[in-house]
This record gives structure tokens, sequence and C-alpha cells, in this order.
């Protein structure tokens, strides 16, 4: 185990004052933030993990001589809280960002050598950003791209904090906006089926209105796209332990926390088998079906409603070719079951040939497909996306599968996603399932470790770190 992570058995505690420890359930990028913003105010920190290493559902593997990550991971330049976070673990280098939006988009359905669009913006103030790059959208006709013209700027007027946005789906809305079939799926779909994990009619407009109006329509530079140009476990592994082992924070692997309970004396008992952890509070930063599991009577007045909240699956097809097939870190297609496609050989060590990762949201339908069957399905896609393939040897081809990627960006999920205090003093919930406002991303899984941080340093009765109020106001 590096970087002084410890694995196996947990001692009980001997405490060193009242409102001075705490305890986070969970080792994904919620859990590491609260247990950072914890021990940065002072907190003496445990932070207990299930699995042998960090990063929740954002992690690396080694397969044979590569490192693999188990799925494509990127994030925004309006991510403020996740790029406060890749600062704080001293890890903004590994993860840039683009100078400036550019997304090339590839429609199958068009003869070769007429198939590439681009989604780029210019140096202009919102709307006009992006501006000439709709005017010359190939994968649009003139009067869609008028419409969605009109349907940006009254998405740009919607008012996130209404309730009701949470009822409706973002299908329906488009189609009241004059939004075509096409419009949906060379633009509106393109962006939210990767954000959102789900297609338009399955999105609450409320998440769906957050995601356009924040990443497209707030900044100029908001939509730029940042990525790991490491695998993600040096990240969320490697330099998240050395950052909390600075920090102070006691990190403890393979450890799996049965229950959570209030003492009479106000302070709380964390349970593992044979063991259990006395502390001031407690910050649950598990997946919702754990969370419910684990939560005290009376810690939340309908918790049944955790169970409500559904999720939806990822699927990550990944291909290694005996040379270069592709000339761009990424693209995203049009016309194919392919979605969007990313270069992962520097990332993954391979010295010779190419290594790319499919990348596939809403993956209900081939969620459970044998690697046989996807082979079949997504080679042959690839040889009519990119020409050089037809030539290539494939070296490997292998899959991975997250089942439960996400929470499932439904109509209504919002009145079902609690915040980070629950009624029991001292106990606090965080992961991107949680009401941040975002869908399952790192940014919400970030976000919600800070104000789970900050519900127990109020519990505790300490001052908040003045990095919290920072990350508030970029947010």
């Amino acid at each position: 185990m590096t970087d002084g992570a410890r694995s196996g058995h947990v001692t009980t505690d001997v405490p060193t004052g009242h409102g001075r420890e705490a305890v986070v359930v969970g080792g994904g990028l919620a859990g590491v933030t609260a247990a950072l913003a914890l021990a940065d105010a002072g907190v003496r920190v445990t932070l207990l993990e299930g699995r042998p290493r960090l990063g929740g559902l954002a992690f690396s593997f080694r397969r044979g001589e590569l490192t693999v990550d188990n799925g494509q991971h990127v994030y925004l330049r309006c991510c403020t809280a996740y790029r406060w976070f890749l600062d704080r673990i001293d890890g903004a280098a590994l993860a840039p960002l683009q100078d400036r939006l550019d997304v090339p988009v590839l429609d199958l359905a068009k003869p070769e050598g007429r198939r590439l669009g681009r989604l780029r913006r210019d140096a202009l103030p919102v709307p006009l950003h992006l501006g000439r790059s709709l005017a010359t959208y190939p994968h649009l006709s003139l009067a869609e791209r008028a419409r969605v013209g009109r349907a940006a700027l009254a998405l740009k007027g919607l008012d996130l904090a209404d309730p009701a946005l949470d009822e409706q789906d973002f299908g329906s809305w488009l189609t009241a906006h004059g939004q075509s079939a096409r419009a949906v799926e060379a633009l509106w779909d393109l962006v939210g089926v990767a954000t959102l994990n789900a297609v338009a009619g399955d999105s609450s407009l409320a998440l769906a209105a957050m995601v356009f109006k924040t990443g497209l329509l707030s900044e100029p530079g908001a939509a730029d796209i940042g990525w790991a140009r490491v695998p993600l476990g040096d990240l969320h592994d490697r330099l998240a332990r050395r950052a909390l082992d600075a920090a102070g924070v006691r990190t403890v692997l393979r450890s799996r926390v049965t229950s959570v309970s209030r003492n009479g004396d106000g302070r709380w008992s964390v349970h593992l088998p044979g063991e259990h952890i006395g502390t001031d509070a407690v910050v649950l930063a598990v997946p919702q079906r754990e969370t419910h599991d684990l939560l005290p009577d009376g810690a939340l007045d309908a918790p049944e409603r955790l169970l409500r909240i559904g999720t939806a699956p990822i699927l990550n097809v990944h291909v290694v070719y005996d040379r270069k097939v592709l000339n761009t870190p990424f693209l995203t297609a049009l016309g194919s079951p392919v979605q969007w496609v990313f270069d992962r050989t520097d990332a993954s060590g391979l010295t010779d040939g190419q290594y790319l990762a499919l990348s596939q949201s809403a993956a209900q339908d081939e969620i459970d497909a044998p690697v046989a069957e996807l082979r079949a399905r997504y080679l042959p896609e690839l040889e009519r996306l990119l020409p050089r393939t037809r030539d290539a040897e494939v070296r490997d081809f292998f899959v991975t599968r997250e089942r439960t990627a996400t929470f499932a960006p439904t109509p209504g999920v919002g009145r079902l996603r609690p915040g980070a205090r629950t009624k029991a003093p001292g106990l606090c919930l965080a992961g991107a399932w949680t009401a941040t406002g975002w869908p399952a991303t790192m940014e919400s899984a970030v976000r919600s470790g800070i104000s789970a941080a900050d519900a127990a340093l109020r519990a505790l009765g300490r001052p908040r770190p003045r990095h919290l109020f920072d990350v508030e106001e970029a947010a």
C-alpha cells in the first residue's frame, strides 16, 4: 500500500476532545473532498473505504502492460469545484483544459469527405461565442440552426430555482420549442447524453437546463473540455492519498462499515466487523442504497426516497490497434451507435500502436451484451468512422461496465435527492446523487463533499476554512 494508506483492521480511537473528530465513510471523490476539507479546518479525520483503493467509480486498473481507466471521464471549465479538487491534490497540470472548446462531429450518414462538422467557440461574449459555429454547423439545416438559437435563448431564460422544471422532461420541452428529431440527435443529445447519461426524453428539464445554461450559456469558456492525460488512478488514488496523508487524514482501505449509531453522550459509533470507531461527526459518502442501509432511524423524514433514485449504466469499449488510426484527441459520431471516441494511448502507457476508448452513455440496451456481440457491432462501426482501421490489426478488444454508473436524471428526481444535513446532529451525506443541483458528474461529487464538510463543521461548532468560501464564490 502506497502513500501511507492502511488496509485491514481498524482499532477504536481514543477521543482527543469533543468536536475534533470525524469519520468519513467512502473514498470516492465526495468522501476524499469531505475528508480534506474537514482536515483543513483542524478536525481529526478517519477515512474508511471498502475497496483496496480510492477514487470510487473513476479509477484505473492494469491489463497486461496497459493502465486502463474503467471509463472516460471529462470535466468542463465551469466545473469550479472539481478544478479546486485538482489544485488541492496538485493534479491540475495532469488534467489540463482545452484552450478553446472544439469538438469534431462526424456524421456517418454522409459520404466520406463530407462528414466532419465542429462545435467550437470564438473569443466573443455569450451568446456570440457559439454563433459562428452554429451558423456553419453542417449537420443541421439552416432552419434547424435558427430554431436552435431561439430554443437556446428560451433555455437561458428558465429559472433553475423553479421546482416545476424538475417535473418536466427535456425532450418534450425541446419539441414544444420547435426542435426537430434531427436537432435533438445532432446537438442537444450530443451534449446531453454525455453529461446527463440519458436522452432528452428521459431527462429532467431542471438538470438539462442546468447543464446547458451553465456549460454553454454562462461564460464564453465554460464548456472548454478537460480530461486526464494520465490514468485516473494517478489523480484520484495516488495523488489523493498523498494529499490526505499530508493533511493528517488517517485513510483505511478494505474497511466495510456495517452500521452507524448515536451514543447516549451525543457522539457517534461507526461499526465495522468486530470493532467500532467513536467520533463526533460522520459523513456518509457512499451510494444512495448503501446510505439508506446505514442511516439510523429518524435521520431523514422519508429515507425510502433514496431507494427511488434510479441508476443508469455506462458501457466503455476498449480497442487496441497495431497502428495509429485517429489523429485527434477525441471525436463524437452521428448516425452510428458510437458516441464518443478518445485516444488513450499515451495515458495507458502503450508505446506501439493506438488505444481507443469508446464511451457509451445511457447504455441500458447494451450493458449486459456479451463481449463477442459488442465486438461484432463496434469494430465495423469504427471501420466506417475511421478509414485507417480497415487495414489495422486489432490487438486487443475488451469492455468495462458500470451498471450503476450514475443516478438516473429522470423527471422528479430532484425532490428525492437529500441535502448534506440530516436530522441527526453530526451525521451528514455526500455523493454526486445528493442535492447539488448538478447531474451525476465529478463536479457534483466534489460539491457534495464540500457541502457535507460544511454541514459537519457547523454541527461541530467549528469555523469553515477560507477555501470553502472560495469554492462557493467561484461556483
